[in-house]
């Protein structure tokens, strides 16, 4: 399938010195996209992941089915990390092939039409905004009082942004995005569509009868360089700030509720969910469907597995599964044990009768 917008083509050559890789072999062919090794045409090159001790090479006998299809494959060069003999493909010999197939899909990128420097015509900006150099706000914008937005930051179009809030320097916030008022964003962040920042956290108390909102009078803080995907949430905090840290990195449709503080560089994949006042050391992993219970700590570098339920808090460098949660270890033996138990169910029944067989026969010598 031909992607429209892409313009680039380069050699495979220059494409080498453009990722700092050693070539080996013709360095002649064109390359104007990347694909992988199953889909890639003659024009893209593909990728192999994979290291000195696990990379396929001919002379063993490791993941021979993998090689048989590097060798079929249609690609007109590949990125690898080490050496693949016997290949009749151009290869770009790099230290890591993930950071090379990143500045690859880079070079690659559908050439599409940025967003101008300075106002639609249609956006309505307040008069006290302070809009800087360089920003480019889009179709039917609507920025409030006081907002502040730093040197070439693009805010695309339908979005919302609340009385007092901030906005760094070279952010980048796609269509319909809403942040409400008094909410924060550092340098470098990313928000895609039909995220909103800053919204009323779910917070009520039983008065009476009813269910009363909890005022959320704080706002919001986004660190430099976080990038939240599309149709997330985001709560503002009671009282105090919402924060999520620099470096983080958050899926769609993650749900982060009032008062959760989450440290650097955390991953937080979709469908997670994050109760009220957490806290979430630096370098957290949250697998898909993740759902934490409110008011709990969770360590540095503790990595939680695909639907795991966290009730407890969760000590630094642990890893854990299941709902509740516990520590990986522990949960493997459980479901070692768990396939076992329709063989276990057999044998206790087998023995059950011979235990009654046996009681029969001490009942007929009495």
């Amino acid at each position: 399938m031909t992607v429209k917008g892409i313009s680039m083509r380069l050699t495979v050559a220059q494409l080498a010195e453009r990722l700092g890789a050693e070539l080996i072999g013709d360095g002649s062919g064109q390359i104007n996209g990347v694909g992988t090794i199953e889909t890639a045409g003659e024009n893209e090159i593909a990728f192999i992941r994979g290291s000195k001790e696990n990379h396929v090479h001919s002379g063993t006998n490791a993941n021979v089915k993998y090689l048989s299809a590097v060798k079929q494959s249609l690609a007109g060069a590949v990125i690898a990390g080490m050496r693949i003999e016997d290949l009749d493909k151009p290869q770009l010999i790099v230290k890591n092939v993930d950071a090379a197939l990143i500045e690859a899909l880079n070079i690659f990128a559908p050439n599409l039409k940025p967003l101008s420097e300075g106002f639609d015509p249609s956006a309505k900006v307040a008069e006290s905004a302070r809009i800087a150099k360089g920003v480019a706000i889009g179709a039917f914008v609507v920025i409030e009082d006081g907002v502040e937005i730093g040197p070439n930051s693009v805010v695309a179009g339908g979005c919302k942004i609340g009385e007092n809030s901030t906005i760094g320097n070279n952010c980048h916030l796609d269509s319909n995005v809403v942040v409400y008022h008094n909410c924060h964003l550092g340098n470098n962040v990313v928000i895609q569509a039909n995220t909103t920042i800053g919204s009323t956290g779910f917070g009520y108390s039983l008065i009476e009868g009813s269910h009363k909102l909890i005022p959320h009078n704080g706002g919001v803080v986004i660190e430099d360089f976080v990038e939240i995907g599309a149709n997330c949430c985001i709560d503002r905090a009671k009282f105090g700030n919402t924060i999520i840290g620099p470096g983080t990195k958050v899926d769609n449709l993650v749900q982060i509720a009032h008062n959760v503080v989450i440290g650097k560089n955390c991953l937080i994949a979709g469908q997670v969910g994050i109760s009220g006042s957490c806290k979430l050391g630096d370098g957290v992993v949250l697998a898909g469907q993740v759902g934490l219970t409110d008011n709990i700590e969770i360590g540095d570098g503790v990595i939680i597995g695909a639907q795991a339920g966290v009730m407890n808090d969760i000590g630094a460098g642990e890893k854990v599964v299941g709902s509740p949660a516990i520590n990986s270890k522990e949960a493997f033996q459980i479901m070692g044990l768990m396939k076992r138990l329709p063989k276990l169910n057999k044998q206790l029944k087998q023995l059950s009768k011979r235990v009654e067989r046996l009681e029969a026969a001490e009942d007929n010598k009495k």
